[in-house]
């Protein structure tokens, strides 16, 4: 196991230099950022070459990636525009954001995962037409529909909840966010876990349980759910990445000032080291979540054997 682990943070070394450079060609070919910075009106040629030689834009894109990346291992993610550190905004954005997604992650695990254990365990009746017309609604809409419409109905029409979160953003006040954050995923959850465990359910080790004569309730969750998770844990686990960089939406709707939140205002203003700085910390989320994910293959089915 412990090789394991080594080998794969070895592997996650150029995954990371190659994903950080993409993003930061990216980001420095899409616009001029002093320009951004100068507003409407167009910056004279002495102020906009002070300005590149402040924030280092005069040197080749190849020096400034290096310049970043050394300054990235010493916890130095830049200075926005408004000379506010980065550092600064990921302090108080990403605790919004982690909160955001440890509830849709909940959703996803305890919603997703249960009606696709009843759906499974009863397809084909009416129960799992049901909640597979009612899954494929959810994939259809489109999340700023069902977020505004949540929002609308349950903010402004019936007073439930405030329309928009306050900045301490609590775990109460994020519970409808979650839930329109984790609507996809959760649908997707449902029927990937209702699929895996109809297939498993015929499997010989399932019948072998049932003929000894072990109770139902073991045979589910001691054989049959926790092989049929192991797709179920791959999906979460890669969504935990892309739940946090893809709430822009989410947080728009909800007025949460979060990683999405940052991540708009920084593409917004062309502010390069916001967003280059953000993304460098999500890679690294997703870099180890999948990492995790693999670990708990061999938690779920023994027979997996890390060398």
């Amino acid at each position: 196991m412990g090789r394991y682990v080594v080998r794969r943070l070895l592997q996650m070394i150029p995954v990371f230099i190659g994903a950080t450079l993409l993003i930061f060609l990216m980001v420095n070919v899409m616009g001029d950022p002093i320009a951004g910075l100068c507003g409407d009106r167009q910056c004279d040629p002495a102020t906009a070459a002070q300005l590149k030689k402040e924030f280092g834009l005069d040197k080749p894109v190849w020096q400034q990636y290096l310049t970043y990346m050394g300054n990235v291992f010493t916890g130095d993610f830049g200075t926005a525009f408004n000379g506010q550190e980065v550092t600064e905004l990921m302090s108080t954005a990403f605790p919004v954001t982690i909160r955001l997604t440890i509830v849709a992650i909940f959703f996803e695990i305890v919603i997703g995962i249960t009606l696709g254990v009843v759906t499974g365990l009863r397809r084909g009746r009416p129960v799992d037409t049901t909640v597979l017309m009612f899954t494929l609604v959810v994939i259809s809409v489109p999340t700023f529909v069902t977020g505004l419409l949540l929002q609308l109905l349950l903010g402004v029409e019936w007073g439930w909840i405030k329309p928009s979160v306050s900045t301490e953003a609590t775990f109460s006040e994020l519970i409808v966010p979650g839930l329109v954050l984790a609507s996809v995923s959760l649908a997707y959850v449902t029927r990937l876990t209702r699929t895996s465990i109809a297939e498993n359910r015929r499997s010989d080790y399932v019948r072998t349980a049932v003929a000894k004569g072990l109770p139902r309730r073991r045979v589910i969750s001691r054989h049959l759910l926790r092989n049929s998770l192991i797709p179920v844990v791959t999906f979460i686990g890669t969504d935990i990445g892309a739940l946090m960089g893809g709430a822009i939406v989410t947080e728009r709707i909800f007025n949460i000032h979060g990683v999405g939140y940052q991540l708009y205002q920084g593409i917004l203003r062309q502010n390069t080291q916001t967003v280059v700085g953000f993304v460098t910390v999500l890679v690294l989320v997703f870099l180890v979540a999948n990492l995790i994910v693999d670990l708990l293959y061999a938690v779920l089915d023994p027979r997996i054997r890390y060398a």
